[in-house]
């Protein structure tokens, strides 16, 4: 058998790095930072622990890269929002539709929890420092008086109207309403709350 070459040795090296972070996302999002052990993420993984410290030096420096990672694709997303057809009621209804879709559920969890908690790696708090918690409702104003100008929103102060259904929205994400009888509430009747 040949050895491997370096595109198969790093293709191995990403998949396996993808793999970590994909468990430990799961894992920290249930239980936050400081209860999350590296044997747990290992056992969610379904990989020796040690094979965790082969990639990451720490469950600081993998904490780190996960919320990284998390913060520049929300940032990403919800620019992508501001620019995506529709009218502003359909792009503020396919966020939400993004924001509880089962894939996305841990990341927005992993993130409210961390923002709650003391015990974070100091880069993780710099980087929540340079992404403010309002900077959702923030892009999300423009859109929103465009559609009470449109007549598809309800009047009122757009940044109070906006607060209240993030905050319903991140309530829902931290119940875990996903993995209940009745899973998250229809996007629809959600939305019915920013309509008159």
């Amino acid at each position: 058998m040949s050895p491997l070459n370096k595109r198969q040795l790093d293709q191995i090296r990403d998949e396996r790095t993808t793999q970590i972070k994909q468990a430990a996302l799961q894992v920290f999002a249930r239980h936050g930072f400081a209860r999350t052990k590296t044997s747990m993420i290992a056992a969610a993984a379904g990989i020796s622990e040690g094979l965790i410290y082969r990639y990451f030096e720490s469950k600081d420096e993998l904490f780190t890269a996960i919320v990284r990672e998390l913060m520049e694709d929300a940032t990403e997303e919800v620019e992508d929002s501001r620019h995506v057809p529709g009218t502003p009621y359909e792009r503020i209804r396919a966020l939400t539709q993004n924001i509880l879709d089962e894939k996305n559920k841990y990341a927005f969890m992993l993130i409210l929890k961390a923002r709650k908690t003391d015990e974070l790696p100091a880069e993780v708090a710099r980087i929540f420092e340079r992404h403010s918690e309002n900077a959702l409702i923030d892009r999300l104003i423009p859109i929103f008086v465009k559609g009470q100008q449109a007549g598809e929103f309800a009047p009122g102060d757009p940044r109070e109207r906006l607060f209240w259904y993030i905050s319903i929205l991140n309530s829902l994400i931290l119940c875990e309403q996903g993995e209940e009888e009745y899973g998250f509430p229809d996007v629809d009747l959600l939305m019915r709350m920013l309509t008159k």
